[in-house]
């Protein structure tokens, strides 16, 4: 790898290769933001206009925040080059990793991984952003595939931490430790999976997130009660505990029966018990009360662990603003319930 940071090349001008090109330059690294569609000039430029301009903005709310400084922002800027085909492969030639960002068309990611593979360095690591694709159905598309992974980045990607990484059958182990060691570098959290349709956090957000909606039609809730129970009944908890953990926290048991139960009263098969719960349940293996679950738990202080998770808790309710003071909430002042309403928006008429 040359220089004290790796140079970074984003193939893909458009929302995720901006967020890449934001995240490596807030981070340090020199970064080469590139478009490898033949465009009539005027589009070429206004598009490079735009990758621009959205990336200042991002920055700029970044510094708003207080994140960074205008300074600092401003280095961020200044270590980002934007690139057409005329000056793609020179870019890609200085890179040591390459991040394909293209839209979702086969076509439009093997033209991008052809180039990729003819133009970058043999010891450059080329990383699909793929969300819906497999990984070695790409690796196939490109030259050197020991050097080729997949990582799925979660929008906005300059923000979220979590990438879901996704090697491939051929990728190097050297290839997988080094991925993750420049991902951790700039301050996010991979995670390793296999390569699977919704990798992790999408496969367990559209069960969730079709549940939902089939709630609001049923008439379980309104959309504002849901989304305002999932806010500080659901989220705040999975802020601070993963969802295995959790079932461990409340025992596997208890999502066991619950399970059966839900079985039966909503008639629907969806929510019957994995193979792995019932195993586990005959197993006695239950949580931290029968010394193992998903976790083990036998040479931890549970005491302990349970405090620190309460502590943490805490903390986040308390910045959210959702923590009663003692003796309740005087009048007129404003209650944690009502900091948690969805604000009401205009809707236009519905058109008929």
């Amino acid at each position: 790898m040359t220089g004290a940071k790796p140079r970074i090349a984003a193939v893909g001008a458009g929302r995720m290769g901006r967020g890449l090109a934001h995240v490596f330059a807030f981070a340090g690294h020199e970064v080469a933001l590139i478009d490898v569609k033949q465009r009539p000039p005027a589009d070429a430029r206004r598009l490079a206009d735009d990758a621009r301009a959205e990336v200042e903005a991002t920055i700029a709310a970044m510094t708003e925040f207080g994140v960074q400084t205008a300074d600092q922002g401003a280095a961020a800027l200044a270590r980002i080059g934007y690139h057409g085909p005329a000056t793609a492969e020179a870019a890609l030639a200085d890179a040591d990793f390459v991040f394909e960002a293209v839209p979702e068309l086969l076509d439009v990611k093997r033209a991008a991984l052809g180039m990729i593979g003819a133009a970058a360095r043999p010891d450059a690591i080329v990383a699909s952003t793929t969300s819906t694709m497999m990984v070695d159905e790409l690796a196939g598309l490109i030259a050197r595939p020991e050097r080729f992974l997949n990582g799925h980045w979660l929008n906005p990607a300059f923000l979220i931490p979590l990438v879901e990484v996704s090697p491939g059958a051929a990728t190097a182990r050297e290839t997988v430790a080094a991925f993750m060691a420049l991902l951790e570098g700039i301050g996010k959290v991979p995670v390793k999976c296999a390569a699977t349709p919704g990798f992790i956090v999408p496969r367990i957000q559209a069960l969730a997130m079709s549940e939902a909606a089939r709630m609001v039609d049923e008439g379980v809730a309104s959309a504002e009660d849901i989304d305002r129970a999932t806010r500080v009944g659901f989220g705040v908890r999975f802020a601070i505990l993963g969802l295995v953990e959790f079932i461990d926290w409340g025992g596997l048991d208890t999502l066991y029966y619950a399970n059966r139960y839900m079985t039966g009263a909503l008639g629907a098969e969806r929510f019957a018990s994995p193979p792995v719960v019932d195993r586990m349940m005959a197993d006695g293996r239950i949580g931290p009360k029968s010394g193992r679950g998903f976790h083990d738990y036998r040479d931890m202080d549970v005491a302990a662990y349970q405090r620190e998770t309460l502590a943490k808790l805490v903390d986040l309710l308390s910045h959210l603003g959702l923590i009663a003071p003692p003796g309740g909430v005087a009048d007129g002042a404003a209650s944690p319930a009502s900091r948690t309403r969805t604000r009401t928006r205009t809707r236009s008429a519905p058109r008929t």
